[in-house]
């Protein structure tokens, strides 16, 4: 808890370091730094027109200024799309998971999906998708429901995205909502996506990839040192130190001879 509210502190440093225009356009920016790959899950998705499943490679993509993580892949029908997560609705995944752990540990899961598709709740989300890789991009806020669903007698922890509105308004005539789809995991699968959701190994990577400025360190003027140092070089050629002055000596050592 302590290296987390320390890196949390960090990185309130960094942000206030960099000027203040970016914090405002993303009020939770944690840090001023391009999205970046923090890895990669396998998860399951339906197939076009089918209700069997077929496995997906996501990356999971860290965007520090909006403080989301993004589930992006590429669909069966070529679509490609990029879910995104909240800081929030990441911690929602995580607490999901453990209830789920806990009900397939007891064996209180139900087949009944109408009652297991949200039964750990809904989360807010945002959605960015292409109907192939050169059409234009369609945005929309859906909501996510985290449950359970039984497919060939075998439990899969799920996250259902509903339909919302489509935002851009690019296609009015043809693609008015967004898709809904489900994304299925194991439990082994699920647990991996929650080291990359988790909010402390988020910071750190931003700090392995950016550190943070120190704002104490001394600048190096150099003008002003140069300055400095030809007027003590044209002190010391014209006898002026800034040495205390000294009276002569009444008896010298040595006599100047006759």
């Amino acid at each position: 808890m302590k290296k987390y509210l320390f890196l949390c502190f960090v990185f309130a440093l960094f942000v206030s370091c960099k000027t203040t225009d970016p914090a405002k356009k993303y009020p939770n920016m944690i840090a001023d730094v391009e999205p970046f790959s923090v890895g990669e899950v396998n998860a399951f998705i339906e197939r076009s027109f089918s209700s069997r499943l077929t496995r997906v490679t996501m990356e999971v993509v860290f965007y520090p200024r909006e403080n989301e993580v993004a589930l992006e892949f590429t669909h069966t029908t070529g679509g490609q799309y990029r879910q995104f997560w909240n800081e929030a609705a990441r911690q929602r995944f995580i607490e999901a998971l453990n209830r789920y752990k806990d009900d397939f540990a007891s064996q209180s899961l139900t087949t009944n999906y109408k009652k297991s598709r949200a039964v750990y709740g809904k989360v807010p989300g945002r959605l960015q998708w292409q109907t192939l890789k050169i059409s234009s991009t369609y945005k929309a806020s859906p909501a996510m429901e985290i449950g359970y669903r039984f497919k060939d007698n075998s439990p899969y922890f799920t996250i259902r995205q509903i339909a919302a509105k489509e935002e851009t308004g690019t296609n009015k005539s043809g693609i008015t909502k967004s898709p809904v789809y489900s994304i299925y995991f194991t439990r082994a699968q699920a647990e991996e996506l929650t080291k990359l959701f988790n909010q402390a190994f988020l910071l750190e990577t931003v700090v392995d990839i950016a550190p943070p400025p120190q704002p104490d360190d001394p600048i190096d003027d150099y003008y002003n040192q140069s300055k400095q140092q030809s007027a003590d070089d044209d002190d010391a050629d014209s006898g002026n130190t800034n040495a205390e002055p000294t009276e002569p000596e009444d008896d010298p050592a040595t006599e100047p001879e006759d």
